[in-house]
């Protein structure tokens, strides 16, 4: 693989880190009822909400590019 393309992917990742540890730094007490109420929610809730996850970021990377 391109050496641009695998520091392109590790700076991603990072990024993915940082964004995914917000919440629970700025709001530890919502970030808990959040997954607790995750965990009350059927598969196919859990799986629809993947599913738009990844449409939202796949419009997100067309609009940027």
């Amino acid at each position: 693989m391109n050496e641009e393309l695998i520091h392109s992917l590790l700076i991603a990742t990072a990024l993915v880190f940082i964004i995914e540890g917000i919440m629970p730094f700025l709001n530890p007490t919502m970030f808990k009822r959040t997954l607790l109420q995750t965990v009350s929610m059927s598969d196919r809730q859990v799986r629809l909400i993947g599913l738009l996850s990844m449409f939202a970021g796949l419009i997100f990377l067309y609009w940027i590019n």
